[in-house]
């Protein structure tokens, strides 16, 4: 297929620039740029591309709901959000919102260059992300170790968590049904002792289950 173009949304006018810059080194040509989220669903109403690529966060109308809104009105076109792994909260509703894809802001040049031509092809790429924060800021207690040793199959389970997929995602990811992961993911909140599955993310690192 011919290079991918692409909508690129970020409210920093010189990490745009920085972005434009390398892409185009890279053969990826830029239809339009976008400082908000509303300035993206804007562009995009005139001016189709293959992937969009926005920050996660953004003052006013976000990657987020940017995401949202352009699903709600029937668009999908393939978004990749950049993010930090502060954000990790926020990759499972992005997931949910229909994200193809995710990138830590300090991935390589030629991974970012990738993700794109991959999301263009029709994939979906969700990078796991970096544990060594996360420790770092939260921190568990003895009592609260796992209720019962994890299997193989769980720990795979819970690093696609972590790099937020979601239960079908992962059904394709492993091979299995997505019944089945539902009931992998249950049994992974039970043995962690939480309700929702970014906590159980962050517990399983802390307490070093990934």
């Amino acid at each position: 297929m011919s290079a991918p173009r692409i909508a690129l949304a970020d409210d920093q006018a010189l990490v745009r620039a920085g972005l434009r810059a390398l892409l185009e080194g890279q053969g990826i040509a830029i239809a339009f740029e976008a400082e908000d989220g509303a300035a993206l669903l804007e562009g995009l109403a005139t001016t189709p591309v293959d992937v969009v690529l926005s920050d996660i966060r953004m003052p006013g109308t976000d990657g987020i709901d940017a995401l949202l809104r352009l699903r709600a009105r029937g668009d999908a076109t393939p978004v990749l959000l950049l993010t930090t792994f502060d954000d990790s909260d926020l990759l499972l509703r992005a997931t949910g919102a229909g994200a193809q894809g995710f990138l830590l802001k300090d991935a390589a040049p030629e991974d970012l260059r990738d993700a794109i031509v991959r999301l263009a092809a029709g994939e979906t790429l969700l990078q796991p992300v970096s544990t060594g924060p996360v420790r770092a800021r939260y921190a568990f207690h003895a009592t609260d170790a796992p209720r019962e040793p994890f299997s193989a199959r769980e720990v795979a389970i819970l690093r696609l968590m972590a790099g937020g997929y979601s239960n079908r995602e992962i059904a394709r990811s492993v091979f299995l049904a997505e019944g089945t992961v539902k009931n992998y993911v249950s049994s992974i909140l039970e043995k962690l002792d939480t309700r929702d599955r970014t906590r159980a993310v962050l517990k399983a690192i802390t307490l070093r289950v990934i």
